[in-house]
């Protein structure tokens, strides 16, 4: 099941994402078998790094907060504020022809009355 984490730097972090950067990348690198997806939320001119994001792939939302419990900018306190949602994968489709199959059924309770 996809998790969706999003999260947003403190203003006055300072330099503390390069410090802690390292360390951020040996974890994401240990723990590649989970990360769907993830990178570096950028300001509207890309000029500047605002904060993170991840998609995980774990059963639960309790392996979720382990993993983010470890996570070096977790840890040290970068984030001012850190969301966790279920992702209910549609795109790319999972399993192929979800798209239609969810058409389908939209269509037929569009009709229903």
């Amino acid at each position: 099941m996809p998790f969706v984490i999003h999260c947003l730097d403190r203003p006055d972090a300072g330099d503390l994402r390069r410090r802690t950067r390292a360390e951020h990348l040996e974890y994401m690198i240990t723990h590649g078998d989970r990360v769907a997806f993830g990178g570096p939320l950028q300001d509207d001119d890309g000029s500047r790094v605002i904060g993170s994001l991840m998609v995980l792939s774990y059963e639960a939302r309790e392996e979720v907060e382990a993993f983010l419990k470890d996570e070096p900018y977790s840890r040290a306190g970068l984030f001012v504020d850190l969301s966790v949602s279920r992702l209910r994968q549609m795109v790319p489709e999972d399993p192929p022809g979800l798209l239609l199959k969810e058409l389908e059924r939209e269509r037929s309770a569009g009709q229903v009355g």
